[in-house]
């Protein structure tokens, strides 16, 4: 009798331990079903599709690092950018032509009624620029103002060597030209010998025309050569002086939106961005300044 139980004993437990043992070998087909759900979790949010960006000359430097760490960090998405001017920028996405319309000036009152927001990304400086034969290297506003209303008409007047000074502008519906003139005081006042379209057409024009002046984006000018930079006022135009205010000719990068028409994902997720703090350093080597805090 003993023996039976014995063997009956030994026959149990030999049963549980293979059930035992079944039950370990469950256990990881559970967990591998758990991460391949996780995994296709993942797929299924990661951000996909596009993003269109279309407006400001002047911003081609800051979206375009902008643009790039965002792709690299988004592998998904892809992030265009049209360098069509502020106006055009901001008729683009008035028209939903585009996601986010890129201006270099503030909104008007006009087009905040007619369904826009602005998002401030970024302060720039107008660099006020000369060829760099010209010895002028500081003017006062008033003095440039007086040179873009016809007050002041040869370089002897503001400290140069006599010439003719030679006005370079930029076109209608800039945005850089709206924030020079509007700061300088010279809206429909502004006489120009040449009218542009591009920051780049400006920079080009006054390094081979020894008499010119002309405005452009502080990004826009840092390194190159063939022109001066001028200070305004004894104030040089930096990242330092458009910050503490104390650069007189400086404007806002503007991201423009549909007031009432939500952004899709991945041109949300690129508009918080570049509104973030994280954006700030990206910005400064574009030679802007971040606003974000």
């Amino acid at each position: 009798m003993k023996k039976v139980f014995a063997l009956l004993l030994t026959l149990t437990m030999a049963m549980t331990l293979l059930a035992g043992c079944g039950g370990k070998e469950e256990a990881p087909a559970a967990d591998e079903g758990g991460a391949d759900a996780q995994q296709s979790q993942q797929e299924e949010t990661a951000l996909s599709g596009s993003v269109s960006t279309d407006g400001s000359t002047s911003m081609e430097e800051v979206i375009g690092v902008l643009g790039e760490q965002f792709m690299m960090d988004n592998s998904g998405v892809t992030v265009t950018y049209n360098p069509t001017g502020s106006g055009a920028g901001i008729e683009a996405v008035k028209n939903g032509s585009c996601d986010i319309g890129l201006a270099s000036r503030a909104l008007k009152d006009e087009e905040k009624a007619g369904g826009l927001t602005e998002t401030t990304v970024a302060l720039d400086g107008i660099a006020v620029i000369v060829n760099a034969e010209n010895p002028v290297t500081d003017l006062t506003l008033e003095q440039i103002a007086g040179i873009y209303t016809g007050a002041v008409s040869d370089w002897s007047e503001v400290g140069g060597n006599a010439g003719t000074i030679a006005r370079i502008i930029r076109e209608s519906g800039s945005g850089t030209r709206d924030g020079f003139e509007s700061i300088t005081g010279t809206e429909d006042a502004c006489l120009s010998d040449q009218e542009l379209s591009s920051t780049g057409a400006v920079i080009e024009a006054v390094r081979t025309t020894p008499g010119a002046i002309g405005y452009a984006s502080l990004s826009a000018v840092e390194g190159q050569e063939g022109i001066t930079v001028l200070s305004v006022g004894g104030v040089a135009p930096s990242e330092a002086t458009v910050l503490d205010g104390t650069y007189a000719i400086q404007r806002p990068f503007v991201f423009v939106t549909r007031t009432d028409e939500a952004l899709s994902a991945p041109a949300q997720a690129f508009f918080d961005f570049a509104t973030s703090t994280a954006a700030n350093e990206l910005i400064a080597a574009a030679g802007a300044v971040g606003v974000a805090q």
